[in-house]
């Protein structure tokens, strides 16, 4: 195998792909980039067993072949470079990268040894704008599950309805979105991989352009400017969202979004490290006033608000507060609660298409 090309689109092509390479595993090739030459193009797959991805680079190729070689390897090798033409063939040394006048080599592994990747496209689609699908996933994923404990929560349960319904929960917060979509054809419902829809996330880049993603057989297939993601799905019962989201509340309280993220903000610094990172909450009159305590010392600060209904102390994670605020997009914000043990949701106060729903914590101060 041998081919020259651009040395920055390579590096940022191994880079993305490279997404999908095993961290730890007792299967070597799993950790690999398989290479592969032929006719002006030079095609990258890497996998995991659960995400593969799959990217299209141009190249000059002088003689097709194809190896495998370490991703994470190649991808901080190639960053190193200065983006200059490379000239890329399989040898005696294994993988030879040769730019300016000097040259370097990485070992490889056969080709052959690479798992078998299918790259159809499924019967069940769905169609939207990059821009929607892009929104949808960056204000859900963010409220999975990290941990094992229930696998299930690592993904977002896409729902089609009249609109697209994407939910992510944690256990103890809650996500949810909606968009629009152009057409629908055969799931009503997927849960798809957090780690899958972050990767799917940084791949779009044309707002108003059309989106097809394909599911079969437990798969997801999507495509977009040269590169294609392939992902496992999750199969099993999702929490139902109507039964955690409360239909009603007690109190409402109307503020400044970014004043409220800024004195929230500050609170968190002194109860960093503390094992619940507890913030409070009292809301009454004409302003909320924000609460921190520790063995560091302690914050008070007020936000102008508008309430309705009771007054209420209330006691939260401050991440997860702040993650929430942060997703939201507009000026002023609206939080709903019923009471200091319930949960409370948080939205924007003129569009309506999310929420973040949290539950409280005891503050036994």
């Amino acid at each position: 195998m041998k081919f020259i090309c651009d040395g920055l689109s390579l590096s940022e092509a191994v880079t993305k792909t490279s997404k999908a390479c095993a961290v730890r595993t007792t299967a070597p090739i799993m950790e690999c980039v398989k290479l592969t030459a032929k006719n002006d193009e030079v095609v990258l797959l890497a996998t995991d067993g659960e995400l593969s991805i799959r990217k299209v680079v141009k190249a000059e190729v002088f003689e097709e072949g194809e190896v495998c070689v370490a991703g994470k390897l190649l991808s901080d090798f190639l960053g190193k470079l200065s983006g200059e033409e490379v000239t890329i063939r399989t040898g005696d040394r294994g993988l030879e990268i040769g730019y300016r006048d000097a040259a370097s080599s990485l070992q490889t592994l056969p080709a052959e040894e690479f798992p078998e990747i299918g790259l159809e496209a499924g019967e069940s689609y769905f169609v939207m704008k990059q821009g929607a699908l892009k929104k949808v996933i960056g204000e859900t994923v963010f409220c999975c599950a990290q941990d094992d404990s229930r696998p299930i929560l690592k993904g977002c349960l896409f729902e089609f309805k009249e609109k697209l319904e994407v939910t992510a929960l944690d256990g103890y917060r809650l996500a949810l979105s909606s968009a629009e979509i152009s057409a629908e054809n055969g799931e009503t419902s997927i849960i798809c991989p957090a780690r899958t829809l972050t990767e799917i996330s940084r791949m779009l880049t044309e707002d108003d352009k059309d989106i097809t993603v394909y599911t079969q057989g437990g798969n997801l297939l999507v495509s977009a400017d040269g590169m294609t993601i392939v992902s496992r799905l999750y199969r099993g019962e999702f929490i139902r969202k109507e039964s955690v989201i409360p239909s009603s509340f007690l109190t409402e309280v109307t503020l400044p979004r970014l004043e409220l993220i800024s004195s929230v903000e500050r609170a968190a610094i002194l109860i960093r490290g503390d094992k619940n990172n507890l913030v409070t909450l009292e809301v009454g009159g004409d302003s909320v006033k924000i609460r921190s305590a520790s063995d560091m010392g302690n914050v008070f600060e007020s936000v102008c608000a508008s309430t309705l209904g009771k007054d209420v102390s209330i006691s939260m994670n401050a991440k997860y507060l702040l993650d929430g605020l942060r997703a939201l997009e507009e000026e002023e914000c609206v939080l709903s609660f019923n009471s200091a043990i319930s949960p409370f949701i948080l939205q924007n106060k003129e569009k309506k298409d999310s929420l973040y729903l949290i539950l409280p914590v005891r503050n036994a101060q």
